[in-house]
């Protein structure tokens, strides 16, 4: 059975820095893409960022460029979504996501494995 756990959420300063985790287990996701979505209170669920298992794309959301890093541990199977200068606009319930294929990185509706989300309070 394929799960996705998230972890590493929590309440931080505006300016302030957190790492998430999204811990897979089930198969191998070589050749999957892995993606992390949020929704604010009130929002959609809205794309952040996304890479392929091989580590050799990266995709992200222009609200987080520049401040946001999306990468894995191949041996822990387990990808990670570094946040800095986190704002209050940042505060949301992140999910982890995974698919196969190479297409449609951003669309939330093409992901069928979902996590079930932690979330991120950011305080101004």
């Amino acid at each position: 059975q394929v799960q996705l756990v998230e972890s590493g959420g929590g309440l931080v300063q505006a300016g302030g820095s957190l790492r998430l985790s999204c811990a897979a287990s089930g198969r191998t996701f070589n050749g999957y893409v892995m993606a992390w979505f949020r929704q604010g209170p009130g929002k959609e669920r809205e794309f952040v960022a996304s890479m392929r298992w091989s580590a050799d794309f990266a995709l992200y959301a222009d609200s987080v460029k520049g401040r946001f890093t999306i990468s894995r541990d191949n041996a822990k199977n387990t990808v990670y979504l570094q946040m800095n200068s986190l704002k209050a606009e940042d505060t949301a319930v992140y999910y982890c996501a995974a698919k196969s294929g190479i297409y449609s990185y951003t669309d939330k509706d093409t992901y069928p494995i979902w996590g079930q989300g932690t979330q991120v309070t950011v305080s101004s």
